[in-house]
């Protein structure tokens, strides 16, 4: 039997002919992300590095710094790079969250290898590449070593057929897989199939970031047209891409028709077998609507909101907050008043960072409030108080509901 996308891209990169599930295998790694929080938090001054080209670091979770703390690690960050050479730096007024960062300037390439410490590197996945977050031991490790090593899980893969509909987003359809099929720990997952083509980038990263929620080791999109197109206005052309031999052994094979999906929201503390259409949930008030992070705060997302947001005022009682996921996203969304649109509809725009999604700043929730959220995790606590309730949903939803005050199927707004 032959291999699957990241069997083969593992294989190719450990020097190995073959690997199987179970088997345990050495990598280079083609890019090394470091985060602000890292710098923040019991940072060591390394005596060497393995290679300064292949190394990034992003100001992105806590910008501009809320606490003193996060604000010392702005210095150390700024010697570093200067020390050692690293030119792939993301200060303020360049920042964002790292893996928009890290998309927007074509860091994430077809069949390499991208280590970062952040949770949801595994957005990477949407470019075909090897992307996993790893522990800050480990990342420190790979910044000296260049290399790292992987078990081989098994892999399910997604095949896509059909066309999504207008309203139906990468959201809506990561919802939908993680209610019907619930965690994915210990496998990987692959992304291909005819509907893959008539699948928006943004939508394939919405998709790949999310993979963190279900546990997934990696989440591998195949290359096609437009993910070439997307890389060559970036200048990327050199690249390997990772298949998927036609004999390739899978734990599964799971076929999607696109066309059949419809707007999900997951409820509050797991997205696994925790979702349903929105048009068949009960009457759930909000107070907080939220639009971004890794996940969400693309151009696109903000687009979505600013449509449904045209001419429309949020709720009384109900704040809004957007926050676009990098500097490059806000300033195009300035210019094509996607910003103003939403500020007219009485919602907040927010600097361009993590923010309200890991409920450090600018959002965090009280007790007994509820939320209604397109970012990456809705577990208990996540946004704040213990005693808050995290809903997520798709950007249109959460537009649409800021409007109505309650969780609203977008459908019946934009129609």
């Amino acid at each position: 039997m032959g291999m699957t996308m990241i069997e083969n891209l593992l294989a190719r990169k450990g020097g190995v002919g073959r690997v199987r599930p179970g088997d345990i295998v050495t990598v280079a790694v083609d890019m090394c992300v470091m985060i602000d929080l890292q710098f923040a938090t019991q940072w060591l001054t390394p005596n060497r590095i393995h290679d300064p080209d292949k190394i990034a670091v992003v100001m992105d979770h806590a910008v501009p710094a809320p606490t003193p703390k996060d604000a010392a690690g702005g210095p150390r960050a700024r010697k570093f790079v200067a020390d050692f050479g690293i030119e792939k730096f993301f200060d303020v007024g360049r920042h964002g969250i790292c893996h928009q960062v890290i998309a927007e300037n074509g860091l994430a390439r077809p069949g390499e290898v991208l280590a970062c410490t952040d949770s949801h590197t595994c957005a990477g996945g949407a470019y075909n590449t090897a992307a996993r977050g790893l522990g800050p031991a480990e990342v420190y490790s790979i910044m000296c070593t260049g290399s790292t090593w992987y078990q081989i899980a098994p892999t399910v893969r997604y095949e896509l057929i059909g066309t999504l509909p207008r309203e139906i987003s990468g959201k809506d359809v990561f919802l939908a897989l993680a209610a019907t099929y619930g965690d994915a720990t210990n496998q990987n997952l692959e992304f291909g199939g005819p509907g893959l083509a008539r699948v928006p980038l943004n939508d394939r990263r919405t998709i790949a970031t999310q993979a963190a929620e279900i546990s997934a080791d990696f989440a591998t999109f195949a290359v096609d047209e437009v993910l070439a197109d997307f890389l060559a206005e970036r200048g990327v052309h050199d690249y390997e891409p990772a298949v998927a031999d036609p004999d390739a052994e899978y734990a599964q094979v799971r076929t999607i028709d696109l066309g059949e999906l419809e707007p999900y929201v997951a409820r509050p503390g797991t997205v696994s077998h925790n979702g349903i259409p929105v048009s068949r949930i009960e009457q759930r008030r909000i107070d907080q609507a939220f639009i971004g992070s890794c996940a969400n705060g693309q151009l696109e997302d903000l687009r979505i909101a600013a449509d449904i947001l045209r001419g429309r005022s949020v709720a009384a009682g109900v704040r809004l907050l957007v926050t676009p996921a990098s500097q490059q996203v806000y300033r195009d969304a300035m210019r094509l008043g996607y910003l103003q649109d939403i500020a007219d509809s009485g919602a907040v725009v927010t600097n361009s960072t993590c923010g309200a999604c890991f409920g450090y700043h600018m959002g965090v929730l009280g007790p007994g409030e509820v939320c209604l959220t397109s970012s990456t995790r809705n577990f208990t606590g996540r946004m704040g108080s213990t005693e808050a309730e995290i809903y997520m949903a798709s950007p249109a939803t959460v537009a649409a509901s800021a409007i109505t005050g309650r969780i609203t199927d977008p459908r019946g707004v934009t129609a």
